[in-house]
């Protein structure tokens, strides 16, 4: 498994922060991130997105918060997966 760093909160203090990276092989992108509190958690686990989807947040899953000011990161990293994606595309 490789990652890549696309990028982290500029705004961090040097302690845990919300940071981006692709995972090259896969393309995925992973997220480190602000645990939700547990009224965002409320609304999205049960609100239903999409019509017939079953409501809830499994217990692999986390709702994470990414600042605003890091939209240009994880448009940098969406970028990234893309390139990463089209290179694995020809070995697969």
């Amino acid at each position: 498994m490789t990652l890549r760093f696309v990028g982290i909160d500029p705004n961090t203090g040097g302690e845990g922060s919300a940071t981006v990276w692709v995972e090259e092989e896969s393309a995925d992108l992973v997220l480190q991130g602000e645990e939700a509190d547990a009224l965002l958690k409320s609304l999205v686990g049960s609100t239903e997105w999409v019509a017939g989807h079953k409501t809830g947040i499994p217990p692999h899953e986390r709702v994470i918060r990414i600042p605003f000011h890091m939209v240009q990161i994880l448009r940098e990293a969406c970028d990234a997966a893309e390139r990463a994606a089209a290179e694995h595309r020809d070995v697969r």
